[in-house]
């Protein structure tokens, strides 16, 4: 089982190194992840050990964020899709055994993890050996010796054939022409390059090693902290803690009361107060943000830390709890309100997208919290979060931020606003296909309709000849095989368009004759 082991492990290792080496990433990740997670099941199932069924629940979250790698170029969607995809394998492989993650904690889950890194570098061996194990492993040993003793005998003898040879092709011509294209087939001036990959290579099959025999002799070890007892004894008096979350729910009131003043009763107040609605919005939406997730922690260390002796005490507690939760909703709706402003003043953008999803996310993690406080069930918070996070990045893959940017920035532009086409152009080809579909179709008004065809040239242009056509097949990509396709189906009417490198940008002239640059605001806030 070692030999099938180890050589499974290089195979694992010779994977990756064939589909990510000099290669940009495409559908290459999921067929990593998923050869190396048939292999590690594969070799389980033959010493008989299976996941339990709660791990089918791993299995299929990291076939989907696997996939997910491919279909979408978008930056953060791609970073969280493998991100997760690792996370979870990780989980699988701690408590493959067991299945026992559902009932977690955060320090659970740190303590377990940790376990999996050392496992990684140092393997874990199996304390139940037979008599018949103990021979077999002496057999080992001693053929180990055997192999050592060869290596040993071909580190010798490589420099004294080294001198042999340089004389010999020093004295004979011919035998220095064929020793040299000999050699020519090795390319030895990628000797360093070769010595990099094959230590990633054997790195990648020694974790790969430690990974399956942690799953296989450890996952079922795994003690779960504070299962039966808190693992922090509260010591916070109730009354201090009401004092806190009284006065902290008084504040947000009155922030609220101004905000309902202000967002929900006419927004013309707002330019009363002498701002603008791009001022208004700007200013203090990541403070609003930051102050829901601050008094979600406060929330869960009062609740962690807090003596509640009585029934009345529990009751008074989960009011508070619940005022708390209602009035940082309102903040959150005021923040999304804001940002709403800002959006109807500049547009939409990837960091603006990304927030609103995660306002209502973050949302649902208070109501959620608010529950499980009251059911008095803290354990679970942590799968909640990690449920929430689930939910953050399969939103996003769901509505393709860039594809979404593109249409409610043409959206607006229709409706008389102004549309960034630096900004367009610089968007991920997630956004091309909808943005020739609104070039193509005849109910676009002409001056949009240019407006984005110079984006479609600008992005082609920054994008120069880094197509699906030139690529390996490791990096093929779902969404540019689609904006490649897209984009040949309008190919002869952008050729209408002229574009010129000057100094320090790119500019496309359109055929009624306006001048668009295809470099502006790299980042929009």
């Amino acid at each position: 089982m070692k030999r099938t082991l180890l050589l499974a492990a290089l195979g694992v290792g010779f994977a990756f190194d064939f589909l990510f080496w000099g290669k940009p990433l495409g559908i290459s990740w999921a067929i990593f992840v998923f050869f190396g997670m048939l292999i590690g099941v594969v070799l389980l199932c033959v010493q008989k050990i299976k996941p339990l069924g709660k791990n089918f629940i791993l299995l299929v979250l990291i076939i989907f964020f696997s996939v997910m790698s491919f279909l979408h170029r978008e930056p953060l969607t791609t970073f969280l899709n493998i991100t997760f995809s690792m996370l979870f394998i990780v989980i699988l492989v701690m408590t493959y055994r067991s299945g026992s993650w559902t009932s977690f904690n955060l320090r659970d889950y740190v303590s377990n993890l940790l376990h999996v890194v050392g496992s990684m570098f140092v393997h874990p061996q199996d304390q139940s050996i037979s008599a018949k194990t103990q021979q077999a492993d002496q057999k080992n040993t001693q053929k180990r010796k055997a192999y050592l003793s060869v290596l040993r005998g071909i580190l010798l003898a490589l420099p004294v054939l080294f001198l042999f040879a340089l004389l010999l092709s020093s004295a004979d011509l011919v035998f220095a022409q064929k020793l040299d294209v000999f050699f020519a087939n090795f390319q030895l001036e990628k000797l360093g390059e070769y010595l990099f990959r094959s230590s990633y290579i054997l790195l990648i099959a020694y974790c790969f090693v430690g990974l399956i025999r942690h799953a296989a002799l450890r996952s079922q070890q795994e003690k779960v902290a504070g299962l039966n007892e808190p693992l922090l004894k509260p010591f916070l008096g109730f009354t201090e803690t009401s004092i806190v979350l009284g006065s902290v729910i008084a504040l947000f009131s009155v922030f609220v009361i101004i905000q309902f003043q202000y967002l929900f009763f006419g927004q013309n107040n707002i330019t009363l107060t002498g701002f603008t609605y791009s001022e208004y919005a700007r200013r203090g939406f990541g403070e609003l943000v930051a102050v829901a997730v601050f008094s979600l922690l406060l929330l869960q260390s009062l609740g962690a830390i807090t003596k509640r002796e009585t029934k009345q005490q529990k009751k008074i507690f989960s009011i508070l709890v619940t005022g708390l939760v209602i009035t940082v909703l309102v903040i959150l709706v005021s923040a999304f309100q804001r940002l709403l402003l800002y959006e109807s003043a500049y547009g939409f953008s990837q960091l603006r997208t990304y927030a609103h999803v995660f306002m209502l996310w973050l949302g649902i993690l208070l109501v959620a919290v608010l529950i499980f406080e009251i059911r008095e069930r803290p354990r679970l918070i942590t799968n909640l979060v990690l449920a929430v996070m689930i939910g953050f990045t399969a939103t996003l893959n769901c509505m393709n931020v860039d594809a979404f940017i593109a249409r409610q920035n043409v959206k607006r532009a229709v409706q008389g606003e102004g549309l960034d086409i630096a900004y367009l152009a610089s968007l991920t080809d997630d956004a091309v296909p909808g943005l020739v579909r609104v070039y193509s179709s005849t109910e676009t008004p002409s001056a949009i309709r240019d407006e984005v065809g110079a984006a479609l040239v600008c992005h082609t242009a920054l994008k120069g000849t880094d197509n699906s056509q030139t690529k390996p097949w490791q990096s093929f990509h779902l969404s540019t095989w689609r904006a490649d396709r897209a984009l040949e189906k309008v190919r002869a009417n952008l050729s209408n368009y002229q574009i010129r490198e000057e100094s320090w940008q790119t500019v496309v002239s359109s055929p009624k004759g306006l001048e668009y640059s295809c470099q502006g605001s790299a980042w929009m806030d």
